[in-house]
């Protein structure tokens, strides 16, 4: 048996309760994506019981072209997050059975973002001069500054809405060796801050023509308490992680991990993790949806995506063997018709499949770590400390 997990990262499906805290009241990433395209034809994924989801919700919109139908192939429902906060990095150890109470520290938005001792101890560490200090737009500030960085060779250092320092740089000024070790010092000095990622933005091209590459890193903060990989790793059980998924759990508790890019590198990568001989876990993130589309708020973008992931479902179901299981959600939502930049607080949805197996109702979820707990079933582990499995329906 396989368990492929896939984190269709920032597909949200309808504002939490709490939103309104996170000031995301209104917010609904694939209902508001489907009404700015005019409809979102998802076939596959409408077999599977996404358009039966919103009405599980309180305040739940239909998703426009991907109605319910009657018999869905997979079981569907919704999580809500418990944690603090609207994070990648909260919202994938949830998934993987942690509950982050209280939050990560998150930097202040305005100028000066970063405390002056973190950006001296890493100015002297570094060499170099911090440019930017504040809360951006990943592709904005590389417009802003980058011929100053240009100019003077400085580390382009923002924030966000998220617990994240990011590091920006042109690969001709700043070689990827050095930007990554720039990250191990920053994440070393952000670790008594509790800060939940530290991000390498590699960058090239010329002024008015800055383009980021696909040589993305993430630095996590390490996790207090193990997660469902590290649990399965120690049993025995290979786990295979895709795309972001080994940086967000700190390089712990993997067998073989493949750092793609885009979601369409990803997918090749659980293709060919699926094919290897015996049981397994495969554990993927699909990022372009947030990384390109959401943050970037580009609804037809996003859509489009949506559109080529569906396809390549309606290919990759039928590689999957009579015991395997997909599992298909999201860490938050990323509304691209909503206000700002940043991620927005939304239930994600729930869809479990298993070939020549019918589909059942699993309800709202309290909690991600349902899904840890259900991995820990499955794989006959002991329970983890919290959440509920829902393979009992």
């Amino acid at each position: 048996m396989k368990v492929v997990l896939i984190v269709l990262d920032s597909v949200g499906i309808g504002e939490s309760p709490d939103a309104a805290d996170y000031g995301d009241a209104g917010s609904a990433t694939l209902p508001h994506i489907a009404g700015a395209a005019g409809g979102l034809a998802l076939p596959v994924l409408q077999s599977l019981g996404l358009g039966n989801i919103p009405p599980l919700l309180p305040n739940g919109l239909p998703i426009e072209g991907c109605p319910a139908v009657a018999r869905p192939l997979a079981s569907y429902g919704a999580m809500q997050e418990v944690s603090e906060g609207k994070d990648t990095i909260t919202g994938h150890w949830e998934i993987c059975g942690l509950e982050i109470v209280p939050g990560f520290h998150d930097f202040p938005k305005h100028y000066p973002s970063f405390p002056r001792e973190l950006t001296d101890a890493f100015e002297k560490e570094t060499g170099r001069p911090v440019i930017g200090n504040k809360a951006a737009s990943g592709v904005a500030i590389i417009e802003e500054l980058g011929e100053e960085h240009l100019r003077t060779g400085a580390w382009i250092a923002y924030t966000s809405a998220d617990s994240v320092l990011q590091l920006a740089a042109h690969n001709d000024v700043i070689p990827l060796d050095e930007l990554y070790r720039g990250c191990e010092i920053a994440r070393r000095l952000c670790d008594p801050l509790k800060v939940g990622r530290v991000i390498a933005r590699p960058f090239k091209g010329e002024p008015g023509a800055f383009e980021r590459t696909e040589d993305r890193r993430d630095y996590a903060y390490a996790p207090e308490e193990p997660l469902i990989n590290e649990r399965l790793f120690k049993a025995g059980i290979p786990v295979y992680a895709v795309g972001k998924i080994e940086d967000i759990v700190a390089h712990r508790g993997i067998t073989e991990s493949i750092h793609s890019g885009s979601t369409a590198e990803s997918q090749k990568v659980v293709e060919q993790f699926l094919r290897k001989e015996g049981d397994g876990f495969i554990f993927a993130n699909f990022i372009d949806f947030d990384m390109l589309y959401g943050h970037r708020r580009d609804p037809a973008g996003y859509a489009a995506a949506l559109r080529q992931t569906d396809a390549w479902l309606g290919r990759f179901l039928p590689t999957l063997a009579e015991d395997d299981i997909l599992i298909l959600t999201a860490d938050h939502g990323n509304d691209p018709t909503y206000k700002g930049t940043d991620h927005t607080r939304e239930f994600v949805p729930l869809l479990v499949y298993r070939p020549n197996q019918q589909g059942a109702c699993l309800g709202i979820r309290h909690g991600f770590h349902d899904i840890a707990q259900s991995l820990s079933t499955l794989f006959n582990l002991p329970p983890i400390p919290r959440g509920k499995t829902f393979l009992e329906d």
